[in-house]
């Protein structure tokens, strides 16, 4: 009887303690793990934001933008999706035929995700420079109905040179220098993103079309910066504001206060040795400031004047090449990002075994083999990795 209670009294005591230093190492265990991956190429660690997406390296982390202005995703779409990325954005006409705003195609969208993948984050696109009329908020930004909308007509440049409304890719320009278009532009946005149900928003174009007005290149920078700062407030707390190539230097007053940046690198000169080496410096500036990093880099750079035949086919065959580019600089939070356009059918529903490969953490920094050469490399727990960016080669050794 005596030893049946010692055995009960061990249970008691000593077995839940057991259990209790099981559970701490447990979670040591997970916050070694936590540091391992967030740890900078540095040294120093990365602190993300609680309404960031989720971020792993178990395989390469992905972002994917597509839209069709035509049609929405089949289900089985969606699904492809989803089990490649936790990221995305939602393109600026995505569904405006089918719905008749492309703001309900954003909306269809990021529920459909959001049903197949709660965690799902979701971006809401709007553009800061050109007024594309896709969306019911800029519908009257057209041609045929600017005339009647007098007040939304002082939202847009004209043309120095004409004095006529300035337009770029069949879109006008808007304004960022008008403190009332500013006011517009931010309520916009903000109302996108609450009816959209995203999770915040992409904006593209930081340059405030300063080609026409290049006298006022200061004034608009600062501008734009205000114009962002403004969206960021307005938005909740929660929400995402990533801003396209905000690294540059005309984005000063930008970067600040995004929460992300895109590397668009949209054409062949956007990917040369120089600006590929340059972009692996700025995602580590990103990461030290706590910011995400979205490195798209298409098939070895073509832009869309230099599309080829067979993209598909081609872009398997070259996803070595912008895959190690992007690894040789990511780092925590940096997401990868490939395709020849902005469409769907650019690259979205193309399946590419190597980005569902096992990654695993980086091991450090990347290694530049010559001081003044252009050879780099980089160890990751099962991926060794190899690119010269002069003569555009790669090689990506998986174990």
């Amino acid at each position: 009887m005596n030893n049946l209670r010692l055995y009960r009294a061990f249970q008691f005591l000593v077995i839940p303690s057991l259990a209790a230093s099981s559970l701490v190492t447990a979670k040591e265990s997970v916050a070694k793990l936590d540091k391992k991956s967030l740890r900078i190429s540095d040294g120093t660690q990365f602190v993300p934001k609680d309404f960031f997406p989720k971020f792993s390296w178990d395989t390469t982390p992905t972002y994917y933008m597509f839209g069709d202005k035509n049609r929405l995703l089949r289900p089985e779409q969606v699904r492809f999706i989803a089990e490649r990325t936790d990221f995305l954005c939602i393109e600026k006409s995505h569904g405006m035929s089918k719905l008749g705003a492309a703001e309900l195609g954003a909306k269809h969208e990021a529920a459909a995700f959001k049903k197949v993948k709660p965690e799902m984050k979701v971006l809401f696109y709007f553009n800061a420079a050109y007024a594309w009329p896709y969306t019911s908020y800029n519908k009257d930004f057209t041609k045929e109905r600017i005339a009647a909308k007098p007040e939304l007509e002082k939202f847009l440049i004209k043309n120095p040179k004409t004095g006529k409304l300035a337009d770029r890719y069949g879109a006008f320009c808007f304004d960022v220098l008008n403190p009332d278009f500013r006011k517009w532009w931010v309520e916009t946005v903000a109302k996108g993103v609450k009816e959209t149900g995203c999770d915040g928003a992409f904006i593209d174009q930081m340059h405030g079309s300063v080609s026409l007005r290049k006298n006022k290149k200061v004034e608009i920078e600062k501008a734009m910066g205000e114009m962002m700062a403004a969206l960021k407030k307005k938005m909740p707390a929660n929400k995402i504001l990533l801003a396209n190539n905000a690294y540059s230097p005309d984005a000063k007053h930008v970067f600040p206060v995004s929460d992300a940046i895109m590397f668009e690198n949209y054409a062949t000169v956007k990917s040369s040795k120089e600006s590929l080496l340059s972009e692996w410096g700025e995602m580590l500036r990103n990461a030290k400031a706590g910011k995400i990093s979205v490195f798209r880099l298409g098939v070895e750079g073509t832009g869309r004047r230099n599309l080829k035949p067979n993209m598909p086919a081609l872009a398997k065959k070259k996803v070595e090449f912008s895959l190690a580019c992007y690894l040789i600089g990511a780092q925590p939070y940096s997401y990868f990002m490939y395709s020849w356009g902005w469409k769907l059918s650019s690259g979205a529903l193309v399946d590419f075994p190597e980005l569902q490969k096992p990654l695993g953490a980086p091991k450090g920094a990347y290694k530049r083999t010559k001081p003044d050469g252009w050879e780099f490399t980089r160890e990751f727990e099962h991926a060794s990795v190899w690119v010269d960016t002069e003569k555009r080669e790669a090689k990506i050794t998986w174990r």
